[in-house]
């Protein structure tokens, strides 16, 4: 978290530490703080404050916004999504075929660029809403999400973007951006893990996914995780203020991470379009290797990096998204993501510019697969 997150926080840790949907004054205090929370949250993707709800995460935001298109559109069976998706629209939608639904998966090529011409195939009159994420989160590859929304706009089809990875790195305008529904996460923007928010435009028609108390205005229910709320206002707001030089400065480390390590690994790859991407990650495949050895070796150094979403970072079978983007079976495997944040320096990433390419050439050694290409 930021330092001035937690400071912010810490009141409604101590203090303040009532429920805020409670008659009583004690708890009662707490709606204009809420407001002023729910406020600095729009304002950073310039929208109105009555337009955001408050979850308990990206993956709730996520799961809100599909069943909701579903729940307000019954006759509908059909959702159209990406092959490459963030685990919590890509397995709730395999879920959902399971149920009964219809779904379309769409392909990327091998840049993880969405195929325009698979999406205009795809929708029909059956379609219920289209969820394709702002950016992989893997790859950091951005999609064309202005171009989508502007031909569902037009049918009149519900559009729902995961934006997760997008806010706070990218400037977002929910005035001209053509979707309906947008979901973000508080511990991509340096608030605590656990909070997250929803996006649904004015006049969208809505439905629950958590029933119960009046909360949210009837649309999630739940006490309100006040602190963490707090939390999450405050990261936008730094966000806000920052978004531009936070840009500059992570597509510089960025670019001296990958340009070294491409330079000194030979068989190394990077995974995606490097010209349409967030600035704060890089996938890269290492050919010949075990993706888990170099993270177990990355480890011992303290430096911490992913074979995929932290969403399915236990399970040892290679990424889906890369599976998508035909990545070859020998880079497959020894695929790592680096995510960077503005509390990174250039200290640490020439520390992986050093362990790297020695673990790397080690590891290589030790491969049937890497002896063999050597």
């Amino acid at each position: 978290m930021a330092p001035e997150v937690l400071e912010a926080m810490l009141p409604y840790l101590k203090e303040l530490y009532g429920n805020a949907s409670s008659m009583h004054t004690f708890g009662g205090q707490l709606g204009p703080h809420l407001r002023a929370a729910r406020r600095k949250v729009a304002e950073l993707i310039n929208a109105e404050p009555d337009e955001i709800i408050f979850t308990s995460c990206g993956s709730e935001s996520d799961n809100t916004a599909v069943m909701s298109a579903l729940e307000v559109n019954p006759q509908k069976k059909h959702i159209i999504t990406t092959r490459v998706e963030h685990p919590a629209v890509y397995n709730f939608c395999k879920h959902l075929a399971r149920k009964g639904y219809r779904v379309t998966f769409l392909p990327v090529d091998n840049m993880g660029r969405l195929s325009l011409e698979a999406f205009y195939k795809a929708l029909d009159d059956e379609t219920a809403i289209v969820s394709i994420m702002f950016a992989n989160n893997e790859t950091g590859v951005i999609f064309p999400i202005e171009e989508l929304g502007a031909v569902l706009k037009e049918r009149g089809i519900l559009f729902h973007t995961d934006a997760v990875q997008a806010v706070g790195k990218v400037p977002l305008d929910m005035k001209t951006l053509p979707v309906d529904m947008l979901s973000l996460s508080g511990h991509k923007l340096h608030a605590p893990k656990g909070v997250g928010a929803l996006y649904i435009r004015k006049g969208t028609r809505f439905y629950p996914y958590i029933i119960g108390g009046h909360q949210e205005h009837g649309r999630r229910a739940g006490t309100e995780n006040v602190a963490s709320i707090i939390g999450l206002g405050e990261a936008c707001k730094l966000s806000m203020e920052r978004v531009g030089r936070d840009y500059d400065y992570l597509s510089m480390l960025r670019d001296k991470l990958e340009n070294s390590l491409l330079a000194n690994c030979p068989d190394a790859r990077v995974n995606g379009d490097r010209g349409r991407r967030l600035p704060n990650t890089t996938n890269i495949s290492f050919e010949y290797v075990e993706g888990e050895a170099i993270l177990l070796r990355l480890d011992e150094y303290g430096i911490c990096a992913s074979s995929g979403s932290a969403c399915t970072s236990g399970a040892l079978e290679p990424s889906h998204v890369l599976r998508a983007m035909g990545v070859p079976f020998t880079a497959l495997h020894g695929s790592i993501r680096f995510s960077l944040s503005r509390y990174n320096n250039e200290t640490e990433i020439d520390k992986v510019i050093e362990v790297l390419p020695p673990i790397i050439k080690e590891l290589r050694m030790l491969s049937p697969y890497g002896r063999e290409k050597k």
